[in-house]
């Protein structure tokens, strides 16, 4: 199930690296561009509380195993797809599949495992989550400079096929196809429910993914604004639903529950910083300095390994420092980040400070991030592991859409504004962007530290 949480994390960042060669061969446009990148996030981020209600009623193993098959296939599709019209459809697809598979990980971590069991498997599962953003920009730089069989970007999305082939092999050894917990009585869909939560996420995320290409016209905002009336509206049928004694889509209990509500702020912050640090490099590092897609995606591996070092040893620091991990990533973070951006001030490659930063933004992300998680699910209720699972993995893909969008609308925009007035436009940009970076993270520990004390 982690191999299968890799591949769907590795797929979020991996087309990055490889737009510019899908755009040449297919004739894309840049909106075309966008869709392929964002398609598979956009359903992924959609369907994720489906998903994740699915596995509840159906049975988690079950349905992670239909969401691996339509994974697959979807990623035989793009690789084998003619045009850019296929190849975004395909890419939804794909991401539909991700989010059936994806909230059974955690829904059978809290389920099958009890202590420090269930805390190495959260670990693990946050390593892997975070390292596969990262991955997958390396991954893409190695397979699109490799062009294998001279078949140039299609490597990409047909690195998938043979491993979820191997995965469906052993998930029908290996999975709980039946309900875990099989004596509780499955609870009701909430049809209402998904078609608001849907509708919102869905007017959430295309214009977070698209207002920056389309320059943000109206249609944006208007859906923007939409989404918030929806989320409004659901919060209160949730609210009505539950004290009707119904099956809500998301529990309001989950969200009262102790450290809910404060790991919904922190994965929020770290995973918005995570996404916005890794787009805004890429641009700047392949656009701005010229570097091949190889030579920018080697260059997140220091952040990748550091990142999966960090999230499965930090149970094992000494407990007088657990209770100050989560801030003291978040203000490691802040610093790195603003490291890096002074690396590149100048035009220049950065040098050791650069690869400084790059670690030391690795381990900050990291103790942001899995003590958080692991924090959140420790004590909630197997009953309610389903919902938890389905907030905490919508929030992360929020998370990430936001990231991309602020942050890479900032660079952007500076990056136009400094076109013609600065010596070293990109260099410029990115630093707005990383010192923009810096205070959200420094914003992440202060809120965290609030929040708690409330």
């Amino acid at each position: 199930m982690l191999a299968a949480l890799f591949m769907a994390a590795l797929d979020v960042f991996i087309v990055n690296v490889a737009a510019p060669t899908i755009g040449s061969e297919l004739r894309a446009s840049g909106a075309d561009l966008q869709l392929v990148i964002a398609g598979y996030t956009i359903t992924y981020s959609v369907l994720l509380v489906t998903g994740a209600r699915l596995g509840d009623r159906l049975g988690h193993g079950r349905v992670h195993f239909a969401g691996l098959a339509l994974f697959t296939a979807a990623s035989l599709a793009c690789g084998l797809a003619r045009g850019s019209t296929g190849l975004i459809v395909f890419r939804l697809v794909q991401g539909a599949g991700s989010a059936l598979m994806i909230p059974q990980v955690l829904s059978l971590i809290q389920r099958t495992f009890t202590g420090e069991a269930r805390a190495r498997a959260l670990g693990a599962y946050s390593a892997v989550l975070a390292v596969g953003a990262a991955a997958g920009q390396v991954a893409g730089g190695l397979l699109v400079s490799a062009d294998l069989f001279g078949m140039g970007w299609r490597p990409v999305f047909l690195v998938n096929v043979p491993v979820g082939a191997l995965l469906l092999v052993l998930g029908r050894r290996v999975l709980p196809l039946g309900r875990v917990g099989g004596h509780e009585r499955a609870r009701a869909l909430d049809l209402p429910g998904l078609v608001l939560l849907g509708a919102a996420v869905s007017l959430l995320t295309v214009p977070l993914v698209l207002g920056q290409e389309e320059d943000w016209p109206l249609w944006s905002w208007l859906s923007l604004a939409t989404a918030a009336v929806l989320f409004t509206l659901f919060c209160g049928h949730e609210s009505r639903l539950a004290r009707r004694g119904g099956a809500p889509l998301l529990t309001p209990r989950v969200l009262r529950h102790p450290g809910i509500g404060l790991a919904v702020v922190r994965i929020l912050a770290v995973m918005s910083v995570n996404a916005g640090f890794l787009f805004a490099l890429t641009l700047h590092v392949q656009g701005g300095l010229g570097h091949s897609a190889l030579r920018a995606g080697l260059g997140f591996a220091p952040t990748a390994a550091v990142f999966g070092a960090v999230s499965l040893t930090w149970r094992k620091w000494p407990a007088a420092w657990q209770r100050a991990l989560v801030p003291a990533g978040f203000a490691l973070t802040a610093v790195s980040v603003a490291a890096v951006g002074l690396a590149f001030r100048g035009g220049g490659d950065g040098g050791a400070v650069l690869y400084a930063g790059y670690v030391g933004t690795g381990a900050g992300l990291a103790l942001a991030f899995s003590p958080t998680l692991t924090g959140a699910l420790a004590t909630v209720r197997p009953g309610d592991a389903a919902d938890a699972s389905g907030l905490l993995a919508t929030v992360t893909q929020l998370g990430q859409l936001i990231g991309v969008a602020a942050f890479g609308t900032l660079f952007l925009n500076r990056l136009e504004s400094f076109g013609a007035l600065r010596p070293y436009p990109s260099a410029e940009a990115f630093s707005v962007c990383a010192w923009a970076l810096a205070a959200t993270a420094a914003a992440g520990a202060v809120s965290g530290l609030v929040l708690r004390r409330r």
